[in-house]
């Protein structure tokens, strides 16, 4: 039997990343505190419940799956709390990661698939954002996950770990067959907020800033399905188990949807009308925020099955029904 370990595989993206590698002929060996994940998203393979930061936890798995790769989502993710709470963030995500590669280094596991943000970007420069753009973030959540990837370039050179570190945009949607999805406590991503507002589970939805300089004035973002996410991870495996080098590389569509666009999409799946309430602006908020992702297509023979933003909100809104 084929083993890969998943750090945060009982949540959102991980979760999707276990389905597809059981697919592709592999047990994923769940390692997981479930501070924030949940334990009924663990359905393809064994749950190890423990902390990252713990390397005799870390060293007791490699020791009894040894793991051809380890695919590592456990850290935190968001943007607001940790900027009011740094310290957490540096914990969870960097000092989490190096205790993670340490315990590679030891246990002699040399492939490690990283989850990492378009948030190391910071203010865009230029839009669409390619690999190339400086890599300045302006919170402490980019700037554990920015720290992670030098890291690994380290690890890399000292040790021989390869690496690929996938930075993310909006990660959206939910497994077709609504076996997992997307459940946040407490929830910060637009599309569950506005299936909420059209379930009647809120009053309203927000709209921070309808002043941007974009066709309708709110933000624009780049919305990729989770699923597409998660077998741009299983590709990225395959290659560095194939001897390939480390990568660094963007997974979005390459396609802006803005907030106004978002709701009237849910208002399409949903057949529901809710109340929306413009607001100011949140700082750090950039008006474009889409990736240029010719290089993860053209380096993992990738693309995207959810393209338009009607087929991401439908799997949303079932798993949200189920």
């Amino acid at each position: 039997m084929r083993y890969c370990l998943v750090t945060g595989g009982a949540g959102y993206v991980g979760s999707h990343c276990c389905k597809e590698l059981a697919k592709a002929g592999y047990t994923p060996v769940v390692a997981d505190s479930l501070f924030r994940g949940h334990a009924d998203f663990v359905k393809w393979g064994p749950l190890c419940e423990g902390d990252v930061r713990d390397g005799d936890f870390l060293d007791s798995i490699f020791e009894k799956y040894k793991p051809a790769a380890v695919f590592h989502f456990a850290g935190l993710t968001y943007v607001a709390e940790s900027v009011s709470n740094p310290g957490l963030y540096y914990s969870a995500n960097t000092s989490g990661s190096a205790t993670l590669l340490e315990a590679m280094r030891r246990n002699g596991c040399r492939n490690i698939i990283f989850s990492s943000t378009a948030a190391t970007y910071g203010n865009p420069e230029y839009s669409p954002i390619d690999e190339r753009h400086p890599q300045n973030p302006i919170n402490p959540y980019g700037s554990s996950k920015l720290f992670v990837e030098r890291m690994l370039k380290d690890y890399e050179q000292a040790h021989g770990i390869k690496y690929a570190a996938l930075r993310y945009f909006n990660a959206a949607g939910a497994d077709r067959d609504a076996e997992i999805g997307e459940r946040h406590t407490p929830e910060t991503h637009l599309i569950p907020l506005i299936i909420d507002a059209a379930m009647g589970k809120r009053e309203s939805i927000k709209i921070f800033g309808t002043d941007y300089p974009t066709e309708d004035g709110t933000a624009v973002r780049d919305y990729i399905h989770v699923t597409d996410l998660a077998k741009a991870h299983i590709k990225s495996m395959e290659k560095l188990l194939d001897n390939k080098d480390s990568m660094c590389l963007n997974l979005g569509t390459g396609t802006g949807t803005s907030v106004l666009a978002v709701i009237d999409s849910v208002r399409r799946v949903s057949g529901k009308f809710f109340e929306e309430v413009p607001e100011t602006r949140r700082a750090g908020d950039p008006p474009f925020l889409v990736a240029d992702p010719a290089e993860a297509r053209k380096t993992l023979d990738w693309k995207c099955e959810y393209c338009d933003i009607d087929s991401i909100v439908r799997s949303a809104w079932k798993w949200h029904n189920k």
